[in-house]
């Protein structure tokens, strides 16, 4: 569902999180992203990745659970 042209709020935002990690953790081009995302272009990579950062601003729970699974993935790539 994350590749589907689906734009379901739960699987928008999912899909905009992942974008946002590929983006933060990867030297993946934003049209390597997009690509990998079921074709988007490069603007809906910096479009979710501003969306997700200011989210993270504005919502402490949601910026809590960005954090949480960001230490999630850097304990798995130990």
């Amino acid at each position: 569902q994350i590749r589907a042209r689906t734009r379901k709020r739960e699987v928008a935002q999912t899909r905009q999180v992942a974008m946002y990690f590929c983006k933060k953790l990867t030297n993946n081009s934003l049209k390597t992203i997009g690509l990998q995302f079921g074709g988007r272009d490069h603007s809906t990579v910096i479009h979710a990745y501003k969306t997700v950062e200011n989210q993270i601003e504005t919502d402490n729970k949601f910026g809590q659970m960005i954090e949480d699974v960001q230490h999630r993935i850097s304990m798995r790539m130990r």
